[in-house]
């Protein structure tokens, strides 16, 4: 087994961006179970409330969205408690709009577009969230889209991760053969632990952004299982 005492660097196969459609779109729902079984939306959820106690509007950009779950996680939350939901996902992957399009019911009305999140600066965007999405940048790319969010969220902002275990690096193989999950997320899932990260990891980076007050108020918080998340509210 490999050290985990430093984040790995290596490459995930699902970035790599002669992955053929189909094969992306087929990662995509198994990552979705993934984040199912693994009860991925419970944190940013959790976020939600505490972050819009009160609010009855909230537009929020999600950056990474993949399949789209987490976007049709917080729409039905949204609906559940009275909230208006403007939502918008951005997606580097021209891929990923097509299969979260595919997944979404049609009367739930969520803006799927593929880019840069830094072309939605000037969006007026209350909340930003990201899911399973930081431990594929690097550090450089983690700062600048930590000093993004703090930037353009006027309530508050939620990185949503993994942490960085020996338990959960050793148990994702069998839970991936258990479930006969793409082999590439059998793969990319063992991968993502490693390149996911520690408190120490994150109190680094976000000393490392120059985001000032941000990172002294942004909180560093464990979630079962095996979550690492950073949250910050104004």
């Amino acid at each position: 087994m490999i050290s985990l005492a430093i984040r790995s660097r290596e490459d995930e196969q699902m970035d790599d961006p002669a992955l053929p459609p189909a094969e992306y779109a087929a990662v995509l729902a198994d990552l979705a179970q993934v984040n199912r079984v693994t009860m991925a939306a419970r944190p940013t959820i959790h976020f939600l409330a505490r972050a819009l106690a009160g609010r009855r509007h909230v537009r929020l950009l999600d950056v990474g969205y993949g399949q789209g779950d987490m976007l049709r996680h917080i729409a039905r939350w949204a609906n559940r408690h009275g909230v208006t939901a403007d939502l918008v996902g951005v997606d580097l992957n021209p891929n990923s709009a097509p299969a979260a399009r595919a997944a979404t019911p049609a009367d739930m009305p969520i803006d799927y577009r593929t880019g840069d999140y830094a072309a939605l600066a000037g969006g007026g965007f209350d909340v930003i969230v990201s899911s399973l999405v930081a431990h594929h940048m690097t550090d450089a790319q983690l700062a600048a889209f930590l000093r993004f969010m703090e930037t353009e969220a006027a309530v508050g902002w939620m990185v949503n991760d993994l942490h960085r275990h020996r338990f959960a690096y050793a148990g994702f193989p069998l839970l991936a053969a258990m479930m006969r999950w793409h082999p590439i997320v059998a793969h990319d899932g063992r991968l993502s632990i490693a390149r996911a990260f520690r408190r120490d990891d994150w109190r680094a980076i976000l000393d490392g952004a120059g985001i000032g007050p941000a990172a002294r108020s942004a909180r560093i918080v464990r979630h079962f299982p095996f979550r690492l998340c950073v949250e910050r509210t104004r």
